[in-house]
């Protein structure tokens, strides 16, 4: 008797996956936080208060996402969660936040390993 999932698509979330959403959450934050803060208000701050985040978020929905727009390979979609999370902990450093920057980017790495390792193991 197999224990795999009848279908592919309703596969068991993990903790990993429960951390990587979180992960994502914090990110799109993260580069809200930035653009409001590193830039003079109204104008750019606002601008880029909105739209990194906005930005982050369209990549990740078109590239990323369980559904993705486009579908690309898995070293693809490390490309371009490295770009987001990278992006997101540098705001941190320019924030003057190093601690918050290394420990997100650090789990974030860690995160993204094991779940590249999941993904190549299919």
């Amino acid at each position: 008797m197999s224990t795999a999932p009848a279908n592919p698509q309703h596969q068991k979330i993990s903790p990993n996956d429960v951390l990587r959403f979180l992960l994502e959450l914090f990110a799109f934050v993260s580069l809200g936080i930035w653009g409001f803060l590193a830039f003079p208000l109204p104008w750019p701050g606002v601008l880029i208060g909105i739209g990194a985040p906005l930005l982050a978020i369209l990549a990740w929905a078109l590239f990323v996402s369980p559904k993705a727009v486009f579908r690309i390979d898995t070293f693809g979609k490390a490309l371009v969660e490295i770009a987001v999370f990278s992006a997101a902990a540098i705001g941190w450093w320019t924030l003057g936040q190093p601690i918050v920057a290394v420990v997100f980017a650090v789990v974030a790495a860690v995160s993204g390993i094991l779940h590249g390792r999941r993904e190549l193991a299919r």
